[in-house]
C-alpha cells in the first residue's frame, strides 16, 4: 500500500478534480449562469473600438508591389518614369520593384515568378514600355491598367504623349493578397481569442473572493494542497467558459448559416481552418489559465470586491497592453518584434495563433504550448505559494490542520 493510500490524502491531480468537478457542477446550475450567458453582448462594443489598431497593421503590412521584368534598359526608364509620376500623384501609384533584368531573347514566366517571390507582389509587368503585358489577379490588373499605361507612356517620352495598350495576363491569386487575407483572419482570430479571455477570466476572481469569506478556501486548503485547489479552480472555470462559448457558437453559427454565411467567403488561414481552429481552441485554454492564474493569486489575497477590482485593474491593463503588442508584431513576422511576443507568455497567445493564420509551420505551436503549459504551471505553484505565505500564514499541510481543529474544538 502506497503512502498516499496510508495517509488518506489524494494526490494533487485527484484533488484538483474533486475541486473542480465541486466547483463544475455548482456554476452550471446556479441560476447566475444564465446571465453569464448572456455576457457577451457588451464587449461587442469593446470589438469595434480595438479594431482601430487593425487600420494601422494594415497601413504596414499591406502595400501591395508592381514588380518589373524587362530588359535593363527598359527597367531603367521605368524606374525613372516611376520616380517623377509617384511624386505627382502619391500613393495611388503602386511601389515599384524590380524582379529580373532580362537578357535579350530571355525567357520568362511572371505568374510562376509571383508563386515563388517572398515579396508583397501584387503583379507584374513585362514586354516593353511601347507594349507592357501586365499579370495578376483580375481585379488588381483591371485596376492598375491605366496606371500601367502611364507609366509606359512616360518611359517613352515620346511627344506627343501616347498611350500604349496593356495587355493583361490575369492568374488566379498573388503573394499580396494571400498575405493580405491571411493578415485579416490572423486580426480577427486575435480580437476573438482576445475578448473571449477577458470577458471570462474574471470569473475566478469572484469565485475565490467568496469562498474566502465563507471560509471554505481554509477547509480546501486543510484538507488538500493548495496547488491542488488552484488547478482545480483554474479548469472548473474553464470548463464553464467552454461551456459559454458552445452556447454562443452554436447560436451565432445557426444564426451565420441560417443568413447564407460560409467560411469560404473567408480568407483561409495558412494551416487550414480545421487547424486553425483547433489552435485557438489550444490557445485560448492556455491564455485563460495563463490570465486566471494570476487572478487566483490576486483574489487569494483580496477580502473584499473593491480590493479585487483594485488589485485586478493593474493586471487587466497590462493584459491589453499584451494585445497591442501582439497585434503590432503581427505585420513583422520573422522579426525581432514577433519573437519577443511569443516569448512573452500572456502575449504568447495572440502571437502564436496569429502565426498560425499566417505561417503554415505547425512544429512552431508545439514549442510554444509547451512554453505556455510550463508558465502555467509556475504560475500556479507560486499563486499557491503565496496564499499559504500572506493569507494562511502557514508553513506544512500538518499545521494547518491543527490550527483549524483547534478553532472548531474551542467554537
Amino acid at each position: 500500500m502506497s503512502e498516499q493510500r496510508r495517509s488518506g490524502r489524494l494526490s494533487t491531480l485527484a484533488a484538483a478534480y474533486v475541486v473542480a468537478r465541486r466547483d463544475f457542477v455548482a456554476i452550471l446550475f446556479s441560476r447566475s449562469f444564465i446571465f453569464f450567458l448572456l455576457g457577451p453582448l457588451f464587449p461587442i462594443v469593446v470589438g469595434g473600438l480595438a479594431g482601430g489598431i487593425g487600420q494601422s497593421v494594415k497601413e504596414q503590412a499591406d502595400r501591395p508591389e508592381l514588380g518589373i521584368a524587362m530588359s535593363a534598359e527598359d527597367v531603367a526608364a521605368m524606374r525613372s518614369a516611376h520616380q517623377r509620376i509617384a511624386g505627382q500623384i502619391g500613393l495611388s501609384m503602386p511601389v515599384l520593384v524590380t524582379v529580373k533584368e532580362l537578357a535579350p531573347g530571355e525567357a520568362f514566366d511572371p505568374a510562376a515568378a509571383m508563386r515563388a517571390n517572398r515579396a508583397n507582389l501584387a503583379a507584374i509587368v513585362t514586354g516593353t514600355p511601347a507594349a507592357p503585358v501586365l499579370t495578376g489577379p483580375d481585379e488588381r490588373i483591371r485596376d492598375w491598367q491605366g496606371r500601367v499605361a502611364l507609366l509606359a507612356a512616360e518611359a517613352r517620352a515620346s511627344s506627343p504623349a501616347t498611350y500604349p495598350e496593356v495587355t493583361l495576363a490575369g492568374i488566379a491569386t498573388s503573394k499580396a493578397d494571400q498575405t493580405h487575407s491571411r493578415l485579416v483572419t490572423a486580426q480577427l482570430g486575435q480580437t476573438v481569442l482576445f475578448l473571449l479571455t477577458m470577458l471570462l477570466a474574471g470569473m475566478v476572481l469572484s469565485n475565490l473572493v467568496e469562498e474566502k469569506g465563507n471560509k471554505i478556501i481554509e477547509v480546501l486548503a486543510a484538507a488538500i494542497p493548495m496547488d491542488a485547489v488552484f488547478l482545480g479552480k483554474l479548469f472548473a472555470m474553464l470548463a464553464v467558459s467552454w461551456v459559454g462559448i458552445t452556447v454562443w457558437g452554436l447560436t451565432g453559427s445557426a444564426v451565420w448559416l441560417a443568413a447564407g454565411g460560409s467560411l469560404q467567403d473567408y480568407p483561409a488561414p495558412a494551416l487550414g481552418w480545421p487547424t486553425f481552429l483547433a489552435l485557438g481552441v489550444v490557445y485560448f485554454s492556455l491564455g485563460y489559465l495563463l490570465l486566471g492564474s494570476i487572478f487566483l493569486a490576486i483574489g487569494s489575497m483580496a477580502s473584499t470586491v473593491r480590493e479585487v477590482q483594485t488589485l485586478s485593474m493593474p493586471v487587466t491593463m497590462l493584459q491589453l497592453l499584451n494585445f497591442f503588442f501582439a497585434s503590432y508584431a503581427l505585420s513583422r513576422s520573422g522579426t525581432a518584434v514577433e519573437l519577443a511576443a511569443i516569448a512573452v507568455p500572456f502575449s504568447s497567445p495572440f502571437a502564436m495563433l496569429a502565426r498560425a493564420a499566417q505561417d503554415g509551420a505547425v512544429w512552431p505551436h508545439v514549442a510554444a504550448i509547451g512554453w505556455q503549459l510550463l508558465w502555467v504551471a509556475v504560475l500556479v505553484r507560486g499563486g499557491a505559494a503565496l496564499f499559504r505565505k500572506r493569507v494562511m500564514k502557514s508553513g506544512p499541510a500538518g499545521t494547518v490542520k491543527r490550527s483549524l481543529w483547534q478553532r472548531l474544538r474551542s467554537a
